[in-house]
């Protein structure tokens, strides 16, 4: 959204601290106007077209035998800047629901509880600067308050890890990441698959990762969630979820894929080193009716409402001993961080 050039500092001396950064780009930087579309266009190149039948058109997964899950409660992704010029309508002028975008963002199930056009953005079918001002519009022409101020302060977020990327290179995708912390990480390939898989007995974890092998999306808050469940409870070497996301996720992008995992694993950017998620409270905070894990866990539908986050023996018999539960299962999943042993980091000189 910002141009590098318009940054109120080289990018060498970017703060470490997003706030600092925000708060100097909101008041010492201007976001660009979009690049005018040019009258006409000259003709398309014409070499062996004709013997391939002209352009065509882009073939659909069905088409190519492949199997598509559908989603009745998610958002299907299609492709293209027609697209995703109609999500940006749609969700700001059809549905109007950019000016409930603050209270809605944390949710995890239906298609409009967030934008959903980070697809497009990391794509490049859709300009951040364009989202920019249509939120400038929306704001003149309907209403201004703290949700339309959030859009930008996302993308703003989205533009943070580019220039932090710029900053430490290659550091980004090294086990101690920018910081260069120091810690001892497993690479235990069981505890890594039944994550990956969705395997882990934990409801609100395996619901968020079967979204995400089954669709290519899964909510900001659902990422928060399963990474630190990854990095903190399984002690599993981060890179290997970030990667994992690599491959799955449609709006993946090397500087906001990694830059969000350093920052879960306490070797990015992050003032607090020890971000931590505990389970239990996060599923009676955003899914306190169980409606998202029994949407993609269809064993946990039969359980009343306030059972599904928390099934007992019927589900948890699946859990696979984490490395810092002094290789035990746990018998439910009332654990808290107190009885959590800490992953203790330290500088490296």
């Amino acid at each position: 959204m910002y141009h590098i050039d318009d940054l109120p500092f080289p990018v060498s001396d970017l703060p470490d601290v997003y706030t600092q950064f925000r708060k100097a780009v909101e008041s010492k930087s201007s976001v660009r106007s979009c690049g005018k579309l040019p009258p006409s266009l000259g003709p398309a190149p014409g070499s062996g077209l004709d013997e391939i039948g002209g352009w065509g058109s882009i073939p659909t997964l069905e088409s190519l035998g492949l199997s598509v899950t559908k989603s009745e409660k998610g958002m299907r992704f299609v492709g293209g800047e027609s697209a995703a010029l109609g999500r940006v309508h749609e969700y700001f002028w059809k549905n109007d629901q950019v000016k409930v975008y603050k209270e809605t963002r944390n949710g995890m199930l239906g298609p409009d509880y967030s934008t959903k056009f980070s697809p497009w953005l990391a794509s490049g079918s859709l300009s951040p600067r364009y989202v920019c001002e249509e939120v400038k519009r929306y704001e003149k022409q309907r209403i201004a308050n703290d949700s339309t101020y959030w859009v930008l302060f996302e993308l703003i977020w989205r533009d943070y890890f580019r220039f932090l990327s710029a900053k430490y290179g290659n550091s980004i995708f090294h086990l101690g990441g920018p910081r260069k912390v120091a810690s001892k990480w497993s690479q235990d390939q069981a505890l890594f698959e039944s994550w990956k898989d969705g395997r882990t007995g934990y409801p609100l974890i395996d619901a968020n990762m079967k979204e995400l092998l089954a669709t290519g999306f899964m909510s900001n808050r659902g990422r928060q969630i399963v990474c630190s469940f990854l990095v903190r409870d399984m002690g599993i070497d981060w890179r290997m979820g970030a990667e994992w996301f690599e491959t799955c996720l449609l709006d993946y992008d090397p500087a906001s894929n990694y830059g969000n995992w350093t920052y879960g694993a306490g070797v990015g950017n992050d003032p607090r080193e020890d971000r931590y998620f505990s389970i239990p409270k996060q599923a009676k905070t955003y899914d306190p009716d169980g409606e998202y894990v029994a949407y993609w866990l269809p064993e946990l539908r039969s359980l009343a409402k306030e059972r599904r986050n928390f099934p007992g023996a019927s589900y948890i018999k699946q859990v696979v001993p984490l490395k810092f539960d002094g290789g035990h299962q746990r018998k439910d999943q009332q654990f808290n961080r107190q009885t959590r042993p800490k992953n203790i980091y330290r500088r490296q000189k």
